[in-house]
């Protein structure tokens, strides 16, 4: 039996609905079974990665630290709009540093952020077996 491709799509700010929480939490349980993740970053999901996330004010728990265990679980295709962030002010300066240790290259740790445009991620959900949208 083949692995399917998976991609999310995470469109929604991080608080204010279930959609990032619950995006996430599916992509960690996909993951842990060994699945082809990809992740991919438009609209206001970009706020979701950003880094320096403070939910006091709202009275939210802030669960934007359990983006750092991506790596663990083998997810490090992890696209972000350009459009996007170009949108909403932000550059890759502004988002969480996502890691993982490429095992093909003595352990070293990488960045799992690829900054890429909408045709490209157009291009990339193409190649999916499975679209998810949050």
């Amino acid at each position: 039996m083949s692995t399917k491709k998976f991609i999310y799509l995470n469109r929604k700010a991080p608080y204010g609905t279930v959609y990032a929480l619950e995006s996430l939490e599916v992509v960690l349980i996909a993951a842990a079974f060994e699945q082809d993740v990809s992740l991919a970053f438009i609209d206001d999901g970009v706020y979701q990665i950003i880094k320096g996330q403070n939910t006091d004010g709202i009275g939210m728990k802030n669960f934007s630290k359990t983006y750092h265990a991506l790596g663990d679980y083998d997810v490090n295709k992890i696209y972000v709009s350009a459009e996007s962030l170009e949108e909403r002010g932000l550059s890759v300066d502004d988002l969480m540093p996502l890691t993982y240790e490429d095992e093909d290259d003595d352990w070293a740790e990488k960045t799992s952020i690829k900054i890429i445009s909408n045709v490209q991620l157009t291009k990339i959900m193409s190649e999916q077996d499975v679209c998810l949208s949050f």
